[in-house]
């Protein structure tokens, strides 16, 4: 629950760093796939890029911030699902949201070829929406976007 207030925290500052625009691989977010019918909400500072993946009715897919370092520090007992993202097997944690103990909340890190993690989070009100979301961030390809450096 604390990395999800860090995450809520660094997205609230990066919100305050500048405009946010719909966007798609080329932004510093990782690409998507044409067909997955999400767009990126992109803001960054510093040496951080946050990425908000949108569903067509504004929703949020999931997120996710790349930085050279993150406050999460994955749990073994909390492991969920197993799945590949670009190529790197990863695992989902099962986290919770205080105060909404209905929302299947899941968190993972991807490490990147740059050193860099690639914190991502997920927000789900439903068992097939979770699993939709974690369909859709495993089709992400982090080496074929320019995501920003430092």
């Amino acid at each position: 629950m604390k990395t999800i207030i860090r995450a809520l925290t660094a997205a609230a500052v990066l919100g305050t760093a500048g405009g946010a625009l719909a966007q798609n691989a080329g932004s510093g977010c990782p690409a998507l796939p044409a067909d997955s019918g999400l767009t990126w909400e992109y803001k960054a500072a510093a040496s951080t890029q946050f990425c908000r993946a949108l569903r067509a009715d504004g929703s949020e897919a999931f997120g996710l911030y790349i930085a050279k370092d993150s406050a999460f520090k994955p749990g073994r007992a909390n492991r969920a699902e197993e799945v590949r993202i670009d190529g790197r097997a990863v695992y989902w944690y099962r986290s919770e949201l205080a105060g909404k103990p209905d929302v299947q909340a899941r968190e993972t890190l991807v490490e990147l070829p740059d050193g860099r993690v690639a914190y991502m989070w997920i927000h789900a009100k439903s068992q097939d929406e979770l699993g939709e979301s974690i369909a859709r961030s495993a089709s992400l390809r982090f080496s074929d976007a320019r995501v920003a450096g430092n």
